[in-house]
């Protein structure tokens, strides 16, 4: 059976600072009509920056539409134009301060299928250099050093609950044990 659904028209219904939302009227595989919300997402990557010391750096902030703090990987959303490992460089030293040396691509995820297009492109950055933040406008993070296994534990423990960061850490914990591979970029 076809499941693909096709569009007929699309209306958007709001046009944000990055985001744009949609609502759509499609044809079922059974030829029936549906509408479709969506937003529509520039896309996005997420850092996994680890230490000499097998630490990975993590940033705390404030995260609004859940009205809580949470312990993440860095991220942060693809500028018009700008290619992934760029956009990778950039929002790591905006949010943590480092640059690094090496850096390894790792697959890209969806994580909000049901009512978004966003991807988020996930890398590894390794040989780290400190040196000092730069955060955007009106963002406030608080940068942390955990050892990998604590991170690790934390998030079996049910305390890391950022889709994005547990999904960093299953590739990582891939890419580390020689299941997932990649090369240097």
């Amino acid at each position: 059976m076809a499941l693909t659904e096709h569009t007929l028209d699309s209306e958007q219904l709001l046009e944000g600072g990055f985001l744009r939302v949609y609502r759509d009227r499609v044809r079922l595989p059974d030829g029936s009509e549906a509408r479709r919300e969506y937003i529509a997402h520039p896309g996005a990557v997420a850092i996994l920056p680890l230490t000499e010391a097998g630490e990975l750096v993590l940033v705390r902030q404030y995260r609004y539409p859940v009205r809580q703090t949470f312990l993440e990987i860095p991220a942060g959303k693809i500028d018009a134009g700008e290619a992934w490992l760029a956009t990778a460089q950039r929002e790591l030293l905006e949010e943590t301060g480092y640059t690094a040396r090496r850096w390894h691509a790792l697959p890209v995820a969806h994580p909000c299928i049901g009512y978004s297009d966003e991807k988020i492109a996930y890398f590894v950055a390794e040989g780290l250099i400190a040196g000092d933040s730069q955060p955007d406008e009106g963002e406030f993070v608080e940068v942390e050093h955990l050892p990998l296994t604590e991170v690790i534990a934390r998030a079996q423990r049910g305390e890391l609950s950022d889709s994005k960061t547990l999904t960093g850490l299953f590739w990582l914990q891939a890419w580390q044990s020689g299941m997932l591979r990649s090369e240097p970029l």
